[in-house]
């Protein structure tokens, strides 16, 4: 059984799982689900949760391989049949408890060198509830002895509401081809579109940090100090994905495969021995 947190403010509540990842395994406002919320208990995976952190980087590496300063490093195949690693590794890891009170929990992994990342890191992350909504926070610290690449960002899932509209502006969007990978960046103003019909899997960057999902009764605001955003939803889902994220997905590759790319250029972190990077995202209620 899945042991788990529960915070709360005002008509806020929130279920944590730190074992899961220290995903969320709900959000509730007001007694309703806001983000997809089956609870600790009916949590195999934190893949299955309303909220899961990505760390040390986000959406796939191309057939689990990192390609880094002329180097292949081999990493874990970790969703299933698909040849590629995604998402990280910070939902697959065990989260310690540091603090909690009644509308907060901060949380840490350590990672030392291993097949799933070549490079030490500890991070840190942490879930506040307010009044006006949820606030998360997640850092990292280069841990090992050489510079390291980077990346951070969430995964929540919200609850499609009838009538809902996702609505950011951008300036490009990644085409993906078949095999989930980005291909090129195409000029994009973001999107202004109704979620039940939408079938998207697409990074956009240049995005403004600032996004709406808005439906007749309701608004959900979302702000993010990152500068991408993935968007994931189909027709036939009950949720959809708005990730806040550092970089490009399968970044760290496509640097290897263009030369003439700079880390920064698609929004990858390299961190000294030391240093750190923080982010941050929140999500407000309007009416």
């Amino acid at each position: 059984m899945n042991s788990a947190l529960k915070i709360k403010s005002g008509a806020w509540q929130c279920e944590v799982a730190p074992a899961l990842g220290g995903c969320l395994a709900g959000l509730w406002f007001d007694g309703k689900p806001v983000l997809r919320s089956p609870g600790a208990q009916a949590l195999t995976s934190a893949r299955q949760s309303g909220c899961y952190v990505l760390v040390p980087f986000s959406n796939r590496l191309s057939q689990a391989v990192l390609q880094w300063q002329g180097t292949s490093h081999p990493l874990v195949k970790n969703n299933g049949t698909e040849a590629h690693a995604i998402h990280g590794i910070g939902w697959q890891r065990s989260w310690a408890v540091l603090d909690q009170d009644e509308s907060s929990v901060l949380m840490s992994h350590e990672h030392r060198r291993e097949p799933g990342w070549p490079f030490a890191y500890d991070a840190s992350q942490t879930i506040q509830l307010r009044p006006e909504g949820l606030s998360m926070t997640l850092s990292i610290t280069n841990q090992d002895d050489k510079a390291a690449p980077v990346g951070l960002g969430w995964h929540p899932f919200f609850v499609k509401q009838p009538g809902m509209q996702l609505r950011f502006s951008a300036r490009h969007r990644w085409e993906m081809g078949e095999d989930k990978l980005p291909t090129r960046a195409l000029p994009h103003a973001g999107l202004h579109a109704p979620v039940d019909t939408l079938d998207m899997d697409h990074c956009f960057d240049g995005w403004s940090g600032e996004a709406e999902l808005s439906w007749p009764a309701g608004q959900w605001s979302i702000s993010s100090s990152l500068r991408h955003l993935v968007v994931f939803t189909r027709p036939d889902r009950d949720d959809v994905a708005v990730e806040p994220v550092s970089h490009v997905n399968n970044a760290l590759n496509l640097l290897a495969q263009h030369k003439g790319l700079e880390p920064e250029d698609l929004g990858v972190r390299v961190l000294a021995p030391g240093e750190s990077m923080s982010a941050h995202w929140s999500l407000q209620r309007r009416v």
